[in-house]
């Protein structure tokens, strides 16, 4: 429900997690996909490390994005209250209280492909997301995401996808329309019996007999990275991460680069990135993961993608086309709020507009009975 809180000299109405995206709420601009900046009402439980604090000090040591200057403002003006209540900047919280934070949200920018669906049936709807678009709410992320673009642009909802796709790569999405058929999905890919296939272009002449790459992955939530663990097989010492494997299949080469079909056994964060990473032939414009003696020769064309947010159609996905967008910079599609501390821009601070479309692509998804397929993105072809 949308929650309405009085200041000095206006009105601002105060959306929640109910609150669904609606189509009105997008702005198309420059090549990119912006949300329309809104009040949003964070909210928190006070967990035991947090008890004994003051409000203020808890947002200052635990919410850096912020300064403390800021988070005193917002406890005298009831932007932060406890309980659904104003309460003074010397407030010690207790474990379990709840804690509001209500923000003028900006969420970051996706590119602005289309999130185009390939096939609707009455339990599974499967579409071709663009790179730059995540799954479903994450982080600064809530209707800048397939689940919300679907739900504001097409009124599909409740959509429960049955297998991740990273943020930055493109391809073949299968969305449950029921928890139960989600669940059908899950015991399928848990017992082993959905067939993944993905496609990437690689640094290298990459071998023309197939690869099986079964190296354990360690991922640092930290860092938003995962690692290859190697092991010595004379040490006793235990390994930290979970088993992985993937095969790898040439399809193609210039002697430059490569493509190559990428069937992953397992299911990791960044698997298929890092198993290429160590098999010697990283993804061609991944920048997490390529080696830092990568020659300029073998990385040309990594801006395509860049250059691509000018044209008619998308290099991620092979399919659709960008939204027509404004040629100005202003703030005149959204309110500029004084105590924001991302206004008047619209993407939030830190946004890095120079981010790029992964050249790694899912294309297929097979079951028993079953077969999901996408197209093919253009930087597929060598020629």
């Amino acid at each position: 429900m949308k929650r309405k809180i009085e200041e000095t000299d206006m009105e601002i109405v105060w959306q929640s997690p109910a609150n669904p995206p609606e189509r009105k709420d997008y702005i198309f601009r420059n090549g990119r996909r912006h949300v329309r900046p809104y009040y949003f009402e964070f909210i928190a439980h006070v967990k035991n490390r947090w008890a004994g604090k003051t409000i203020v000090d808890l947002f200052t040591d635990e919410f850096k994005g912020r300064d403390r200057d800021y988070y005193i403002s917002a406890v005298k003006c009831g932007r932060i209250q406890v309980d659904g209540q104003l309460v003074p900047v010397s407030f010690i919280v207790k474990p379990s209280q709840k804690i509001s934070h209500f923000l003028h949200r900006h969420e970051p920018p996706v590119m602005t492909w289309d999130v185009k669906i390939l096939q609707t049936e009455p339990d599974v709807v499967t579409i071709c997301k663009p790179a730059s678009v995540p799954v479903h709410p994450c982080g600064q992320y809530r209707k800048n995401t397939v689940v919300g673009i679907l739900q504001a642009e097409h009124g599909l909802a409740p959509l429960f996808p049955i297998h991740r796709l990273d943020r930055l790569v493109s391809g073949l999405l299968i969305l449950a329309r029921s928890a139960a058929q989600a669940d059908i999905f899950r015991q399928q890919i848990e017992g082993g019996m959905v067939h993944k296939q993905y496609i990437a272009r690689v640094i290298g002449e990459f071998p023309e007999e197939e690869q099986v790459v079964d190296t354990n992955i360690d991922h640092n939530a930290r860092e938003g990275r995962s690692s290859a663990e190697v092991g010595d097989s004379c040490s006793d010492a235990p390994t930290r991460g979970k088993t992985a494997c993937t095969k790898f299949t040439r399809i193609s080469t210039n002697g430059i680069q490569s493509i190559v079909l990428c069937e992953p056994v397992t299911g990791r964060t960044h698997q298929i990135r890092v198993h290429l990473q160590h098999a010697g032939h990283p993804i061609a414009n991944d920048m997490l993961y390529l080696s830092k003696h990568v020659s300029d020769r073998s990385a040309e064309g990594m801006g395509a993608d860049r250059a691509a947010a000018n044209s008619d159609h998308s290099p991620a996905s092979g399919v659709g086309k960008i939204k027509s967008t404004s040629h100005e910079d202003s703030s005149e599609d959204f309110s500029i709020d004084p105590m924001c501390t991302n206004c008047p821009s619209l993407a939030p601070k830190g946004y890095d507009y120079h981010e790029e479309a992964l050249w790694l692509h899912c294309f297929r998804y097979s079951g028993p009975g079953w077969v999901y397929e996408c197209p093919h993105p253009d930087w597929a072809s060598l020629s």
